[in-house]
């Protein structure tokens, strides 16, 4: 019999009963789930079941009604301008010229009263280089393919040395080449940054997810969701383009405990 241990180290989010509600329309119910520091994670569910809701309490632009959410437990210190965030879409105006490494640079940005330094420019060229972007630096940022455009901007987050990088459906609009770069990125960051990645494919998700979280489960007493861990499995139908050539099945027919990465799992 062999034991394997799961993940048991400090925790980098965590709901903890959290409801919300728009008004009278309630979105979320009684919300419990936790992400380990270093976790790769998928939070995955339809249009409209409240995963942008989630965001935004992530975020801090809502406020739960009730619960609790913490973010790195016991890190004295942490402070929210070490999230990253990689929105699904963000323009610039075609009129104002920007280039590359000027957007990148708006992730080192806290105030704009700081005056930029050479530890800021280090971070920007080692983002830039792990994103795979280092050749479109002077390249306008309009003039770039949608694909181009968001490896750009997970460089800009990343120029933060964020300890928690957020996506919202980073693969959308993106080419097959694109996808694989970026994956590539997010598989290097793996272990050492907590990786959320949300969307809206409720099928498959990348082979480097740690934990899938399913938003939309409706609540047998009313409209609000909650959300649901679940286990994954090998996945030989998958589009062999999907997350850049890895991708595994959502078992969504098997539900897991929240506490279940903090066991032991024992295997004959």
């Amino acid at each position: 019999m062999i034991t394997e241990k799961s993940h048991s180290g400090p925790v980098a989010i965590r709901f903890n009963h959290v409801s919300f509600a728009y008004g009278s329309s309630p979105v979320l119910e009684d919300v419990n789930f936790h992400i380990h520091q270093g976790d790769f994670s998928a939070l995955v569910g339809p249009n409209g079941s409240g995963k942008t809701t989630i965001l935004k309490l992530l975020l801090n632009l809502e406020r739960p009604d009730s619960g609790r959410i913490t973010l790195f437990e016991g890190l004295a210190g942490f402070k929210r301008d070490r999230i990253g965030y990689v929105p699904q879409h963000a323009g610039y105006d075609p009129a104002f010229p920007i280039t590359v490494k000027e957007v990148v640079r708006m992730g080192r940005l806290k105030s704009f009263s700081r005056k930029f330094r050479s530890v800021d420019e280090e971070a920007v060229t080692e983002a830039m280089e792990r994103a795979g972007i280092s050749e479109l630096s002077g390249q306008p940022y309009q003039s770039l393919s949608g694909g181009q455009r968001r490896r750009v901007l997970v460089a800009r987050a990343l120029a933060s040395r964020p300890l928690l990088l957020i996506l919202d459906e980073p693969t959308a609009n993106m080419d097959a080449e694109s996808e694989e770069r970026l994956f590539g990125t997010l598989g290097s960051l793996k272990g050492s940054t907590t990786i959320l990645i949300v969307t809206h494919d409720q099928s498959f998700v990348s082979s480097l997810t740690d934990i899938v979280l399913c938003v939309g489960d409706r609540l047998k007493t009313g409209t609000a969701r909650t959300v649901v861990r679940h286990r994954t499995e090998p996945a030989a139908d998958a589009p062999p383009d999907l997350f850049g050539g890895k991708a595994v099945r959502v078992r969504h027919d098997v539900a897991l405990n929240d506490t279940f990465c903090c066991r032991e799992v024992k295997k004959i």
